[in-house]
């Protein structure tokens, strides 16, 4: 098969991406309380370029990276700089897993679009599904619920929108972009901009001893999750490749009651059952 037509191969590859954003998940709140999101995302990304530039030059593969397209990875980075640090803020204030269930709005997302800036086909079971999903974001987040639409699901729903944009313009980056040269310059950029927001007051903290582990694990894990993330969208439609991520919801919310004593919430559940529901019904669709 064509390398746009392997669905199985890129459902593998997300494996390896749902276990990266897992472990990013647990070290970003691990070091909530020692930097700040800025400063987490700087510390990630300088770690993702050592080992991106050792990868390439252990490979001899170097040759790979150039300056083409250097406007479209831009266009990526700050959609997925502003998506990961909402994302991040949100760890702080809302449960693991209505932040997990929120963030996989994003999916529905991607498919309305992907037909505007990939050209993919627009069936009338994607906007189906998108109607299925919209429903079960509302059970999660229950804006008109007594609590209202906190400031944690705010900052979740606005993270959703950052990475539907970075998921597309991955996409359009995978035709004629190697995997490699695009994981350079999402380091490299995400670096840069971490300094630049992380250092406007002229203050950059640095971790504390005790959190240099969980400073090594969200740069591994983040570099991991995204290599999966991008070889998966090289493989397959980015409709077909993102609802696979769900898998991180059940897995997130047991790691949320186990090690942060958090409840599951049967609405959390339900919702976002219903929201892998929608995109498994659009995941269906695509294969046929």
């Amino acid at each position: 098969m064509t390398e746009p037509d392997r669905p199985f191969a890129a459902a593998l590859w997300m494996i390896g991406s749902i276990l990266g954003f897992s472990a990013l998940a647990v070290s970003g709140r691990a070091l909530a309380g020692s930097l700040d999101t800025f400063e987490m995302m700087l510390y990630r990304s300088l770690i993702g370029v050592l080992v991106i530039v050792t990868l390439a030059s252990a490979t001899g593969r170097l040759a790979e990276i150039d300056r083409r397209r250097l406007g479209v990875h831009v266009l990526r980075n700050a959609l997925h700089f502003a998506g990961q640090n909402l994302w991040l803020a949100a760890l702080a204030l809302i449960p693991l897993a209505q932040l997990f269930a929120v963030e996989f709005s994003y999916p529905i997302l991607v498919a309305l679009t992907a037909p505007l800036f990939l050209g993919e086909r627009l069936a009338p079971m994607r906007l189906l599904s998108a109607a299925i999903g919209f429903a079960g974001i509302l059970i999660v987040a229950r804006p008109f619920g007594a609590d209202g639409l906190s400031l944690g699901l705010l900052f979740a729903l606005l993270s959703a929108l950052g990475f539907a944009g970075s998921a597309i313009v991955t996409k359009r980056l995978t035709r004629g972009t190697t995997v490699l040269c695009i994981l350079f310059w999402l380091t490299v950029l995400q670096s840069l901009f971490g300094l630049l927001c992380a250092g406007w007051d002229g203050r950059i903290a640095l971790p504390p001893a005790a959190a240099l582990p969980w400073v090594l694990l969200m740069g591994l894990a983040g570099v991991t999750a995204h290599l999966c993330l991008t070889k998966a969208l090289s493989l397959a439609p980015a409709s077909v490749v993102t609802p696979v991520d769900f898998l991180r919801l059940p897995l997130i919310a047991v790691i949320g009651m186990l090690f942060y004593g958090e409840p599951l919430d049967a609405w959390v559940l339900v919702g976002g059952a219903v929201i892998f529901a929608a995109n498994w019904l659009n995941l269906w669709s695509e294969g046929r």
